[in-house]
């Protein structure tokens, strides 16, 4: 059985990254994360998400093209991804580490 974090497959936490490469909207998000994540977002799910961190200021609408509404990071919310990817990596490295000192892995 595999185990993935919730706190890895945070919905907020995955648009932040999509939306660190640049600009996108609401489609171009889930295929980016479900690309990079293997994670497949729904509709409510990530206007969820959006809605949440729009509301936090860590993302943006941008001015609607068609039908589309593309998001930006903000400057907090760059600062936010950065504090939980830190802390992410933080857990993976001490995780890691003591698998191999267990001789848990190759």
């Amino acid at each position: 059985m595999r185990y993935i974090s919730e706190r890895s497959t945070d919905p907020g936490l995955l648009v932040l990254a999509s939306l660190a490469e640049g600009p996108k909207h609401g489609y171009a998000i889930t295929q980016d994360v479900e690309a990079v994540a293997g994670v497949k977002l729904g509709p409510g799910t990530l206007y969820g998400a959006l809605s949440r961190l729009e509301g936090r200021d860590l993302i943006e609408a941008l001015p609607s093209e068609d039908r589309r509404r593309p998001y930006k990071i903000t400057a907090a919310g760059s600062a936010a991804l950065e504090e939980q990817l830190r802390l992410l990596d933080r857990v993976v490295d001490t995780g890691m580490k003591r698998l191999r000192a267990a001789g848990a892995t190759s």
